[in-house]
């Protein structure tokens, strides 16, 4: 049985992707990852992100678009375009680093295996 799991691809200004360091304390300690997390029973996907967002940063998002959803091992992750509507986070309750990332840079990370479909659509230009 897969885990349903949300993402959300977000950039800055300047064109820099939000990347998230998975803590010490959770599975996969050190990879790094696209913020998110598990829907609630019942919630649309959509709403999930937007919430875990809200609740691991502290900062409200809006979702753009889905792009991607991929099964990579027990993890079933839909990644949303999402558009920050606020001020950048400055922590994470559930990541122990939270980086702004360059596009050509992004591969140099040591990613979550889950995060590696999306990933590998962002760098097609780059490969």
């Amino acid at each position: 049985m897969t885990l349903l799991v949300t993402a959300a691809i977000i950039q800055d200004e300047a064109g820099r992707y939000l990347c998230a360091k998975r803590g010490d304390w959770k599975s996969a300690p050190g990879k790094w990852e696209f913020p998110g997390g598990k829907p609630e029973v019942g919630e649309e996907l959509d709403a999930a992100i937007v919430r875990e967002i809200q609740e691991e940063l502290g900062v409200t998002i809006k979702v753009i678009r889905q792009f991607d959803r991929s099964v990579t091992g027990e993890i079933e992750l839909v990644c949303f375009v999402c558009e920050l509507m606020d001020k950048k986070p400055a922590h994470s309750t559930d990541h122990s680093e939270l980086a702004w990332v360059q596009e050509q840079e992004l591969s140099k990370l040591d990613w979550a295996e889950p995060d590696l479909p999306a990933l590998k659509r962002i760098l097609i230009p780059f490969c």
